[in-house]
């Protein structure tokens, strides 16, 4: 397992930002037949055992402590789990580019979370750069912010909880993906539950855009972009790692134009233009506090 290479943080950036931009398309498929609880509970149980053959597959080992298991299944229940109900709750009432505003306010939610489970310092350019970016997303859909408000609130509350729990976990040592099948497991039993507290029905959509849907959002969404994200929060901290929120809508503003008819006006081609100023900021202010001093002096040679 040493032999293996990591993908440089650049990479991991932009795998989570790609995919996790075309699933709000995605999620869009999964409403409408087959009630959201119910389709987060068949997601994520997909995703648990393509994960869970992997590492077995593999040799990672899916064998943890029970006081592992704990906060495994806290950061099952809150990021697999209660979020994505969340969201997907979010998506039926209000317009997804208001819950990608939502979901980019995790640039001030990761560092903060950090603060509070861990007591990380606080970087004022972290803020600095969170306030740019988020800035710039509202922008890219203010009309759907001034015409949607329903359905929202849950998915930001629970934000802490995840960064907390994920980090916590990557401390612990536990291995990215043996985690995240565990995770993920835990997750879909989440969503289960949440249906059967809200009367959902147990139905299916054997419809193609449904299915289809599933396993993109699966195996793409949910596997491959949950593991670049997790590993990128394992590399450079959960401050940096939240920009790929700022990130994500941009992209989905970018499919929407193409899939959708998405007229841009200058606010929004403002908003892109915050949101990429963000992003380099928050990139620079990761690289500053990375990069060693030289001592204040030297000798000369």
């Amino acid at each position: 397992m040493s032999s293996e290479r990591t993908p440089s943080s650049a990479a991991l950036f932009a795998i989570a930002t790609l995919i996790w931009g075309s699933t709000w398309l995605g999620i869009k498929y999964q409403l409408g037949v087959v009630a959201p609880e119910v389709s987060v509970a068949y997601r994520f149980a997909l995703a648990a055992v393509i994960v869970a053959i992997g590492c077995l597959a593999t040799g990672r080992s899916l064998s943890f402590s029970p006081s592992q298991h704990v906060f495994i299944a806290l950061q099952g229940v809150l990021l697999f789990g209660l979020n994505y109900v969340a969201v997907y709750w979010a998506e039926q009432y209000a317009t997804s580019g208001l819950v990608a505003v939502l979901f980019s306010t995790i640039v001030f939610m990761n560092p903060i979370g950090a603060r509070i489970a861990f007591g990380t310092p606080l970087a004022l350019p972290t803020f600095i750069a969170a306030v740019v970016g988020v800035a710039g997303v509202t922008l890219m859909f203010l009309p759907e912010i001034a015409a949607a408000r329903h359905g929202s609130d849950a998915a930001l509350g629970i934000v802490i909880g995840i960064v907390a729990t994920a980090v916590r976990n990557q401390r612990a040592g536990i291995e990215v993906f043996s985690g995240i099948a565990w995770g993920m497991g835990y997750g879909a039993a989440t969503a289960a539950l949440a249906a059967l507290a809200h009367g959902a029905g147990w139905n299916f959509d054997p419809s193609p855009a449904y299915v289809l849907s599933l396993i993109y959002l699966a195996i793409f969404g949910s596997i491959g972009a949950f593991g670049a994200y997790l590993t990128l929060l394992k590399q450079v901290g959960p401050g940096p790692a939240a920009y790929v929120g700022v990130a994500t809508p941009v992209v989905a503003l970018a499919l929407s134009t193409l899939f959708e008819g998405y007229r841009w006006t200058w606010v929004a081609a403002a908003g892109v233009v915050l949101a990429v100023c963000g992003n380099w900021l928050a990139l620079r202010a990761a690289r500053a506090a990375t990069t060693p001093r030289a001592p204040a002096t030297a000798p000369i040679r």
